[in-house]
């Protein structure tokens, strides 16, 4: 079955950056809309940003346009998300997410695979 694993997460100052990764494994990852959710504490948890499994059309919540950038490795079976310019209500639990065979849009419970988060906490 498919797996997905975060890494990348940590303790940032805001207007500074971190890369975070995503592992797929189980199937074949370019059969796979990837995304990006986040979860902040007593929040529900929202969508950051999405890419097709071509790395085309990558779609982002508006909060983080301009700042974040995902992108896709299909020879790696990652998919990484650039947090640039942070800021404190960044801070969350992030979680990427894979949906099969359709378009990943906003809505949590559309996804078909959770990985199992990654915390990244920027301070003021």
């Amino acid at each position: 079955q498919v797996q997905l694993v975060e890494s990348g997460g940590g303790l940032v100052q805001a207007g500074g950056s971190l890369r975070l990764s995503c592992a797929f494994s189980g199937r074949t990852f370019s059969s796979y809309e990837m995304g990006w959710f986040r979860q902040a504490p007593g929040k529900e948890r929202e969508f950051v940003a999405a890419i097709t499994w071509d790395g085309g059309n990558p779609y982002y919540q508006d909060s983080v346009k301009g700042r974040f950038t995902i992108s896709r490795d299909n020879a790696k079976n990652t998919v990484y998300l650039q947090m640039n310019s942070l800021k404190p209500e960044d801070t969350a639990v992030y979680y990427c997410a894979a949906r099969r065979g359709a378009t990943m849009g906003p809505n949590y419970y559309d996804i078909d695979y959770w990985g199992k988060g990654t915390l990244v906490t920027v301070s003021s």
